[in-house]
C-alpha cells in the first residue's frame, strides 16, 4: 500500500528543503533524496485525510493525460531535463495514483530507461501513446510528438464528451419517466384502488389495466428486479465475447439517429488516431494495429485489421475499407487520394476535422429530435395513468349529481 511521506533536508550548500513523496517503500524515498544529494533531517508519514470520493479521485481520465502531456511538452520545449520535468509534474499532481505513476516513470528514466520503456510499464498509457513517444525519441523530436499527442488527447476528450452528452439526455429523461411511473404504480394507484373498491360498481377498462399493473408490480417487484439484474449481467457477459461484441456493435451502427452519431464518432476517432500515428513516424502496419485496438467498435476494429492484412500483402488501404461497408465513400476516396499523393497523414487529419464537426451536427439533430419525443412519451405514460385513475371519479360525480 502506498504511503505519503513528509520529508525535510538540506542541500550541501545549507539550503533547507521539504516536500511530499508517495511510495510503497520508505527506502525508495531515502535513495531518491540521496541521489539528489539532500541530507535528510526528518521523514514522517503524512496524516491521512478522511475523504469520500468512491475512487473517482484516483481515476485517470483522457483529460488528465491531455493536461499532463501538454505541460510535459511545454517543459521539454523550454529545454528542461526530462527527469526534472517529470519531478515537477509529479509534485503538482492532485491525484495520488497519477502522482505515483509519474514518480515511477521518473525513477525508471533516472535509472537509464528510455521514456517509452518507462511509460510502457504503466497501464494508463496506451500503445498509441507509447509508440508515438518511442518514435519521437528515435527522431529527436519528442517535444513535437508530445504536442501532437496533447492535441490528439484534447480532441479525443472533446469527442467523448459530445457522444456522452448525446446519450445522457435521453437516459436521464427515461430514468425520470420510469421512476415516476413505478412510484405511481407502487404508492399512488393503490390508494385510488382502495377508494374505488369501497365505492363499488363497474370500473372503466383503462382503470382496470392500470390497477392490474399496480397489483402485479407490488406482488412481483423483487422478481422484476432480479430479472433486470440478471439481464444486465447476461448482456455484459455476452458483450465480452468476440461474437457478442461484434453483433451488438453492428446493431448500434445501424440504429436510427443514434447510429449516425456512433458511426461518425468512430470514423473521427479512426482517422484522428491513424493520422496522428502516421505523421509521428510510426510505421503504417503498427499504426493500423494500434488504431484497430483503440477504435471502440468491434466492426471498425475488424475492418481496420483486414486493411492491415491487405497492406502487408502489398495492396492499398482504401480497397478493404471500401469493401467492409462501414466507412462512407467520401472517407474512402479521400484516403485513396492521400495514398496516391503521399499525403496520407494530412488527408486523415482533414477527414477527422470534418467528422468532428459532423458529430456536432449529429448530436444537435439527435437532441432536437429526442427532446420532443421523450416529452410525448413521458406525458403519455404518466398522463395516461392519471386519466385512468380519474375516470371513475368523473363517473362518481355523475352518479352523485344524478342522485
Amino acid at each position: 500500500m502506498s504511503v505519503t511521506y513528509l520529508w525535510k533536508g538540506r542541500t550541501p550548500t545549507g539550503e533547507m528543503l521539504s516536500g511530499e513523496f508517495l511510495t510503497d517503500n520508505k527506502q525508495e524515498l531515502i535513495n531518491h533524496l540521496r541521489k539528489r544529494k539532500i541530507i535528510i533531517t526528518t521523514i514522517r508519514e503524512k496524516p491521512k485525510d478522511i475523504k469520500f470520493n468512491f475512487g473517482i479521485k484516483n481515476r485517470i481520465t483522457t483529460r488528465d493525460l491531455g493536461v499532463f502531456t501538454r505541460q510535459f511538452a511545454t517543459m521539454i520545449n523550454a529545454g528542461l531535463p526530462m527527469v526534472q520535468c517529470l519531478d515537477i509534474l509529479s509534485s503538482q499532481m492532485d491525484k495520488p495514483a497519477f502522482k505515483k505513476i509519474v514518480s515511477d516513470v521518473m525513477y525508471d528514466v533516472e535509472a537509464g530507461s528510455t521514456l517509452a520503456e518507462a511509460l510502457r510499464k504503466q497501464s494508463c498509457f496506451s500503445d498509441l501513446y507509447v509508440n508515438m513517444v518511442e518514435a519521437g525519441e528515435a527522431g529527436g523530436i519528442l517535444d513535437v510528438i508530445l504536442n501532437r499527442l496533447a492535441v490528439y488527447l484534447e480532441k479525443a476528450d472533446a469527442l467523448i464528451k459530445k457522444v456522452k452528452g448525446a446519450m445522457t439526455y435521453p437516459a436521464v429523461v427515461m430514468t425520470v419517466c420510469l421512476g415516476a411511473s413505478i412510484f405511481m404504480l407502487m404508492f399512488i394507484i393503490p390508494t385510488f384502488a382502495q377508494m374505488f373498491k369501497d365505492f363499488g360498481g363497474e370500473l372503466p377498462l383503462p382503470t382496470k389495466i392500470v390497477m392490474g399493473l399496480s397489483d402485479f408490480l407490488r406482488a412481483n417487484w423483487y422478481l422484476l428486479v432480479g430479472v433486470a439484474v440478471g439481464a444486465t449481467i447476461a448482456f455484459r457477459r455476452y458483450y465480452k465475447t468476440q461474437a457478442g461484441r461484434y453483433r451488438i456493435d453492428r446493431i448500434a451502427l445501424k440504429m436510427p439517429i443514434l447510429g449516425a452519431v456512433i458511426r461518425k464518432s468512430a470514423v473521427a476517432r479512426f482517422t484522428r488516431t491513424l493520422g496522428t500515428l502516421v505523421s509521428s513516424g510510426v510505421p503504417i502496419l503498427n499504426g493500423l494495429e494500434i488504431t484497430a485496438r483503440t477504435s471502440g467498435n468491434k466492426v471498425i476494429e475488424e475492418a481496420v485489421l483486414k486493411t492491415r492484412t491487405s497492406i502487408s500483402e502489398g495492396n492499398t488501404i482504401a480497397d478493404p475499407l471500401k469493401e467492409c461497408g462501414v466507412f462512407p465513400p467520401m472517407v474512402v476516396q479521400m484516403i485513396g487520394v492521400g495514398e496516391q499523393t503521399g499525403a496520407l497523414d494530412e488527408m486523415l487529419e482533414k477527414v477527422a476535422d470534418f467528422y468532428d464537426s459532423e458529430v456536432d451536427t449529429a448530436v444537435g439533430a439527435l437532441t432536437s429530435i429526442i427532446e420532443p419525443v421523450m416529452i410525448v412519451v413521458m406525458g403519455t405514460i404518466v398522463g395516461g395513468m392519471l386519466i385512468a385513475m380519474y375516470l371513475p371519479m368523473f363517473k362518481l360525480v355523475t352518479v352523485v349529481s344524478g342522485g
